[in-house]
């Protein structure tokens, strides 16, 4: 999925693309190289200027567009996946860093915005000296070899004074006189010229000397709208790949229908995202403060540009041999990817500096709705009060799920709609995206009041508003929302868990009902749920996906055996549930016999929705707590933390995306399903990292600080909603919409 969000951006990005397909194919390109690398223009950058796309960030009376800088990063996003040559990520990083400072930038600023080429030479990457002489400021020095210096036409330049202080200077390499000179270096990308600056004794007027400029700021920008680059290097790189295996032959069929390319490709497509979510929230954090952008742009240099090459080799690989020669254009993506990423630098420092951060904060998910709502806010927020002077009476029997608590703050909440304000009227508010959003911010507002969970009735009850009878929905939907009535879900069972439709489990009419045999495996909660949702088939003789029906179970029914199952942790989350002559009454059959199927994948959509809402849920701290541990390697334990944390907020930015896209009326995307496989990457890393750093603290099942016990539970959370490999197969399929056969 592409960087923008709504449909001007996604407008604006396709214009782009149109326009590099027009003027910029890449035959077109590839007999441009030498003159690329010479820092010559394309012929096509004035009519590209004219269009206004390198300074839709800029404002209208510097002669910009008037656009934002997440407008200005969906045109490089665009222009990246359509490998455009030239100068136009050196020179919108040139701008986007001349809008930090004072007015002193003003000239620069229109000069750009009417066309002319620029560069960014941020001070780690040069050691250029400025000194007070009588006609302005003497630069000595150079920098290390730099993106677009050789067409630019004007250099944003940090410099080092006498006194130690950081200077940033405008400068005009084409200007006459001495001590200024470029040279052109044999790029990596073939589409964007390198070189060196060298200064030696080159004087500028003391009008050069740019004020205002916050240098880490600066840093932070450059970063952003590399990652954009990235991301569409590397979106294009998946989408080509996908595209080629869906219709490549081998042994009679699409090598798209091998499930070992599919998971390949769906593993491609979660990464794209995540490095799409990362470099839009590095840009969106530029108006945040400073703390939160340095976060951001980290976890945009570590998930979207410091992997880059690899996700392009991934995608080349797909391609096979012919992906690999030079005539194949993959490579020139591959060649993009690893340039972008050496023009940061090595990653740990990246990871570092996420690590020294995450011990104060984490990045911000908050969007801001302005006055949007306002009479729902403040109906919302004066129940919120009222039930903050109530308590729950009944404390939650599982120490992880505080939300099961019930009592009389619930009882309020579950009246007033919001123990779930997504369903439908009288049992919630059917609350938009918007309000759903207002809801959020005025609970977390409120540490005092628990926000209702309804535990794994949440995946079921929609299945009964939808489906079930009126007498089903009277009878359990009040107990369910005031988290009286626990639930279990009766799907697996030992030779049905992700080919449920083998189930065996049979269920014969009887009078009045239904009598149920068989054997259930891996239910949460059974142990203590008064309700099930029960998978049987009615009709042995049907279709295996046609003879299955949805039953509502009482659990302390007669002839219900629950065994728990005691995991590697010692602990009993999961249960056998055996059935031996049990009456279910007709009544209690949701829908009509025979449509068990579909209402099992209603059910399991929404179990995989919820499951992906967890990415709120912090997964790190057994990782913060064993880095903080005395004796331990401080910087490898920053960057570790770093690292996981760089992996989280790129989670949270994808699912913010999502909330975004679906406040301005869009249907919602498959973000639950790959943030679902995102999270089982997510997860593995934080234990990877947890394992490395705790050394012979692991010996210990009894630890001081507790790894053992939480590592013990992560094989629930990878399986929990459908394996990875499930998870892959559907996103192979479902998304990417590659062959079954």
């Amino acid at each position: 999925m592409a960087l923008a969000i709504t449909a001007e951006q996604e407008q604006l990005a396709q214009a782009v693309a149109q326009f590099a397909a027009r003027h910029a194919p890449i035959d077109k390109t590839r007999a441009a190289w030498d003159s690329i690398a010479a820092g010559e223009l394309p012929p096509w950058w004035e009519e590209f200027t004219a269009h206004g796309f390198h300074a839709v960030h800029l404002s209208e009376d510097a002669g910009g567009q008037g656009g934002t800088l997440a407008d200005m990063a969906c045109v490089l996003e665009a222009a990246a996946a359509a490998l455009l040559p030239g100068p136009l990520l050196s020179t919108a990083t040139a701008s986007a860093v001349a809008g930090l400072a004072d007015t002193s930038a003003a000239a620069l600023i229109a000069e750009l915005a009417g066309g002319a080429t620029a560069a960014v030479v941020l001070p780690e990457h040069c050691d250029v000296r400025a000194a007070r002489v009588a006609a302005g400021w003497r630069l000595d020095g150079s920098s290390q070899t730099t993106l677009g210096i050789c067409a630019a036409q004007r250099v944003l330049l940090a410099a080092r004074s006498e006194d130690g202080a950081q200077l940033w200077f405008v400068l005009d390499p084409r200007s006459p006189g001495s001590g200024l000179s470029v040279q052109p270096q044999r790029g990596t990308d073939l589409c964007t010229d390198v070189g060196v600056l060298t200064l030696a004794d080159h004087v500028v007027a003391a009008e050069s000397l740019v004020s205002g400029i916050a240098t880490e700021r600066a840093r932070c920008l450059v970063v952003a709208l590399a990652a954009c680059a990235a991301a569409g290097t590397v979106r294009r790189g998946a989408e080509a790949a996908v595209d080629y295996i869906r219709t490549r032959e081998q042994f009679g069929k699409p090598v798209g229908a091998f499930q070992a390319l599919q998971h390949k490709a769906a593993v491609l497509l979660v990464n794209a995202e995540l490095a799409a979510a990362a470099a839009w929230d590095a840009v969106r954090a530029a108006d945040e403060p400073l703390e939160q952008h340095r976060l951001a742009a980290a976890s945009a240099a570590l998930v979207a540009v410091g992997p880059a090459p690899d996700l392009t080799l991934d995608a080349l690989l797909m391609f096979g041999a012919i992906g690999y020669t030079w005539e194949h254009d993959m490579h020139l993506y591959w060649r993009r990817a690893i340039s972008l990423a050496a023009s940061l630098g090595p990653t740990t420092r990246f990871s570092r500096a996420a690590g020294e951060l995450a011990r104060t904060l984490s990045r911000s998910t908050a969007v801001n709705l302005g006055n949007v709502e306002s009479e729902f806010r403040a109906r919302v927020a004066a129940t919120l009060d009222r039930a903050q002077a109530l308590a729950n009476e009944h404390p939650t029997d599982d120490s992880r799920n505080p939300g099961l608590a019930h009592g009389s703050q619930r009882d309020l909440l579950a009246e007033a709609g919001l123990a779930a304000p997504h369903l439908a009227k009288p049992w919630g508010l059917a609350a938009t995206p918007v309000q759903q959003v207002i809801i959020a911010e005025e609970f977390s507002k409120r540490p005092g009041v628990t926000k209702p969970s309804l535990g794994i009735a949440e995946w079921i009850f929609p299945t009964i508003l939808d489906r079930g009878s009126d007498l089903q929905r009277d009878r359990f939907g009040w107990p369910i929302l005031r988290g009286t009535q626990r639930w279990c879900q009766l799907f697996s069972e030992p030779g049905a868990g992700s080919d449920l439709a083998s189930l065996r489990t049979r269920a014969v009419k009887v009078d009045g009902g239904w009598l149920v045999n068989g054997h259930k495996i891996w239910t949460s909660h059974a142990d203590r749920a008064q309700f099930g949702a029960l998978l049987a088939r009615t009709d042995p003789d049907a279709a295996k996906h046609r003879g299955i029906s949805y039953f509502l179970v009482d659990m302390a029914s007669p002839g219900i055996e629950v065994s728990p199952i005691k995991q590697a942790s010692g602990r009993f989350d999961f249960n056998e549930v055996f059935f031996t002559d049990v009456f279910v009454a007709d009544d209690m059959l949701v829908g009509n016999p025979g449509d068990g199927w579909d209402l099992a994948v209603a059910t399991m959509a929404v179990e995989r929705t919820a499951i992906g809402n967890y990415v709120n849920i912090d997964r790190t701290q057994v990782l913060r707590h064993v880095a903080m541990a005395d004796g331990l390697d401080q910087d490898a334990a920053l960057r570790a933390v770093g690292d996981v944390e760089s992996h989280t907020t790129a989670i949270k930015a994808m699912v913010l995306r999502e909330t975004l896209r679906q406040i301005q009326g869009q249907v919602a995307g498959p973000t639950s399903s790959i943030a679902k496989y995102a999270m089982v990457l997510l997860l593995r890393r934080v234990w990877t990292a947890t394992l490395g750093l705790a050394g012979r603290v692991a010996m210990l099942e009894d630890s001081d600080p507790a790894v053992l016990g939480p590592y013990f539970d992560m094989p629930s959370e990878l399986i929990g909603g459908g394996t990875a490999e499930i998870q892959l197969t559907v996103i192979a399929s479902m998304i990417l919409g590659l062959p079954r056969k």
